[in-house]
């Protein structure tokens, strides 16, 4: 029977053959973008495998093992807004432990560095950069040792009476192989393993998933109502039901592992492409965009079965009667209890507002399964709700094409919201996505500050902490190589009040001002100035570290002279420039050098790590939508092109009996668009929904407004569908004419 059913796929001459190609295609195009969404998946956890190392040093992050010591201190560097990781350490002995991605341990005076930083470092002028690092280029630090291939990192050599004045200095036994247990703020490298990264990301390859297999239902259905003719002739010549069960599947099969196979292709095609594309900010190797065998299992096995079934279940009135085809009667109208599962999804959303789950993987579990009933809650739920706006636009119509298409909407909603489920999940998708990253963006995103303090770069102990050993001065050397940079403006030294002058209580806290001299003050305007005749200042240390434009704020003044305030020991130096690139990074690197225990920082970089989560965010969401939006479309036209192929006969009759084509086209167009339209309309309300209850649910946020890109992005997405629907009202001339209409 089989050998039969596989000659009878192809022996309908070309249009059995373009029949299993078109379906063959279209399944390769859902399993490439399954695979692709698969590996990307298992890329980001691969890169963040190998980036947990930098977390060497941070408090449980190690276990002990008897070797000798390595002295270890590791902090984050910042150039012109990119992030570099800088390992500072110190072997005690033979047996330290190595660092991923290096041979042998650097010795003083040497360094190693990755790939992407040696190119920065050759492309920069040293005093930008490379006089951060102390001693000469030996070596390049491996792909073991970094996520990406943009990673800046770079691993220096030091003698262990060095590494011990630096922050966070600490000798350690082994190399860090798991992520502490709380990671949010004090790691290195937690890449997006962070709790909510994570509930993104959970959230977002669902969303990516549920699409892509759509589209492959979707696929395996072309000329459903062709096949039901055929198998429903050889009923009548004798077929036993199996037989005709067999025959179909066999047909589904053959073009779904074709589809497939050629789908695998199709992934290592676009393997190269999803490489680049920065999902968390970063790209991948390509050797981490790989599948696991379950996975390859799962699709191989996956996707014929699911072929073979859409079959069997397309095809299940042939198997009644050798006349189901054509003596067929109204289905059972779907009832409102379809829209269970959409309720439950959001009720089960609502539940976690107020009782959140402890645990990180519970939280996954939470939302992920939330989400997804909500998106299986539209595809049960939208049949039903075709169905009755069909029903009512019925009542209230009286034109020919619009009680054609109501009437065969109202007869079988199914078929009409199948069309367009791929695009009305792609719309929930975009939606929550969306609402999801603009209200995160809006609490969290960190603005540069103002024109002129981005101009300003502020240097304080590591970590900013009260007990941090203040210099006990600044070098006139210093202060001179920091006038002469290009660019430089001014420079103000704040100093500590051990004395308390001019404290004050704030509520139950005493806060006590830094000092600064008003000649001094003078020259960095943007943090304000001294009253009239005043020779020093109490300034508030964290507007200064903060950032923040104070130009038009008058310090009080504090009865102290500016010759003993030069005595006191420096908490931190505020210094401007004409705002270029070029001066604020050679004024980084010369405190950098010169006072290796504190942290110059700038207005763009102050809240980087921050904004470096925030960015991995953006980039999902726009993995998303440039994701599932195409697929909605690819899935919408093979619907629309399939629903008019499978009605052919009835449209050729129509024509026959004096229908104009003017009026078979506004049926098509009605049929379609009524759907698409109704339950978009309640895909965005829910997507709107259920984001605002998981933001307040995960981070206590109120829904923001996504803004106009929003908007914008999901009017084009309509009139793009509408447009696509369009596209295929002119094959009606072809394929209903009379021939069409002929039985047989």
């Amino acid at each position: 029977m089989i050998p039969f059913s596989l000659r009878l796929a192809v022996s309908g001459g070309r249009e059995a053959v373009a029949r299993l190609l078109m379906i063959a295609a279209a399944v390769a195009i859902g399993v490439g973008l399954l695979l692709s969404t698969l590996s990307s998946v298992n890329a980001i956890d691969r890169a963040n495998e190998r980036q947990i190392w930098m977390n060497t040093g941070v408090k449980d992050a190690t276990a002990a093992a008897p070797v000798d010591p390595l002295w270890w201190s590791a902090r984050m560097d910042y150039y012109r807004g990119k992030t570099v990781f800088r390992a500072d350490l110190a072997p005690t002995g033979p047996s330290s432990p190595l660092v991923p991605g290096l041979s042998r341990l650097p010795a003083p005076g040497e360094y190693y560095a990755s790939p992407a930083l040696e190119k920065l470092l050759r492309d920069t002028p040293a005093v930008e950069l490379g006089d951060r690092f102390p001693g000469r280029l030996v070596g390049t630090l491996g792909d073991d040792a970094l996520p990406s291939p943009d990673t800046l990192a770079v691993v220096i050599g030091r003698t262990a009476d060095e590494v011990k004045v630096r922050p966070r200095a600490r000798t350690v036994t082994s190399i860090a192989t798991a992520l502490p247990t709380d990671c949010e703020y004090d790691c290195y490298g937690a890449g997006v393993h962070g709790d909510r990264m994570l509930l993104v990301l959970t959230v977002v390859a669902g969303a990516l998933i549920f699409p892509v297999l759509i589209f492959i239902g979707t696929a395996t259905r072309l000329s459903a109502a062709t096949r039901e003719q055929r198998y429903a002739a050889m009923r009548l010549v004798g077929a036993t039901p199996g037989q005709v069960s067999v025959m179909s599947a066999v047909e589904s099969t053959v073009a779904a592992v074709i589809g497939t196979a050629l789908g695998f292709g199709l992934y290592l095609a676009l393997k190269p492409l999803v490489a680049d594309v920065p999902f968390t900010g970063d790209r991948f190797f390509a050797s981490d965009l790989s599948l696991t065998l379950p996975q390859v299992a799962g699709v191989v096995l996956g996707v014929p079965v699911a072929a073979a079934l859409a079959a069997r279940f397309a095809l299940r009135r042939v198997t009644i009667s050798p006349l189901g085809v054509s003596r067929r009667v109204t289905p059972k109208p779907p009832s409102a209890w379809r829209v269970t599962p959409l309720v439950a999804g959001l009720a089960e959303l609502g539940y976690f507002v107020g009782s959140k789950p402890a645990t990180t993987n519970g939280q996954s579990l939470a939302y992920l399964t939330g989400f997804v009933l909500v998106m299986l809650g539209l595809v049960v739920a939208g049949p039903w709700l075709t169905m009755a706006t069909a029903q009512a636009v019925a009542r209230r119509t009286s034109r020919p094409a619009s009680l054609i298409a109501m009437r065969r909407l109202s007869d079988d909603p199914r078929a009409g919201f199948r069309s367009v489920a791929g695009l009305v999940l792609a719309l929930f998708v975009t939606t929550g996505t969306l609402a999801i990253m603009s209200t995160i963006n809006a609490n969290q995103g960190m603005l540069n500050g103002a024109p002129e303090v981005r101009k300003a770069i502020v240097a304080t102990p590591f970590g900013n902490k009260p007990d941090a050993a203040a210099l006990p001065s600044v070098p006139d050397r210093v202060l001179a190589q920091a006038r002469a940079v290009p660019g430089f403006r001014g420079i103000a030294l704040v100093h500590d009040n051990p004395a308390g002058i001019g404290a004050y209580q704030l509520g139950e806290r005493r806060m006590v001002p830094s000092l600064v001299s008003c000649a001094e003050l003078a020259q960095v305007p943007v943090v304000g100035h001294c009253a009239p005749g005043a020779a020093v200042a109490a300034v508030d240390p964290y507007q200064l570290l903060d950032l923040t434009d104070g130009s038009g704020h008058e310090w009080p003044a504090v009865q102290i002279s500016a010759e003993a305030v030069a005595e006191l020991p420096v908490r931190m130096l505020y210094a401007t420039t004409d705002g270029s690139e070029a001066a604020k990074e050679q004024l980084r690197t010369l405190f950098m050098k010169e006072f290796p225990t504190y942290e110059p920082r700038l207005a763009e970089d102050w809240s980087s790590e921050g904004q470096r989560k925030l960015q991995g965010w953006r980039q999902l969401a726009n993995v998303v939508l440039l994701t599932t939006l195409p697929i909605a479309g690819c899935s919408l036209a093979v619907s629309v092109v399939a629903g008019l192929s499978d009605r052919r006969r009835p449209f050729a009759m129509l024509r026959l009996t004096g229908a104009p084509l003017r009026l078979l086209r506004g049926v098509v167009g009605l049929e379609s668009a009524l759907p698409l339209l109704v339950v978009s309309a309640l895909a965005i309300g829910t997507g709107f929904t259920a984001a605002a209850m998981f933001l307040k649910a995960q981070m206590d946020y109120s829904l923001v407004s996504p803004g106009l890109a929003y908007y914008g992005l999901t009017g084009f997405g309509l009139l793009a569908s509408l447009g696509i629907i369009g596209s295929t009202l002119p094959l009606l001339k072809r394929i209903t004419g009379p021939e069409a209409a002929r039985n047989g």
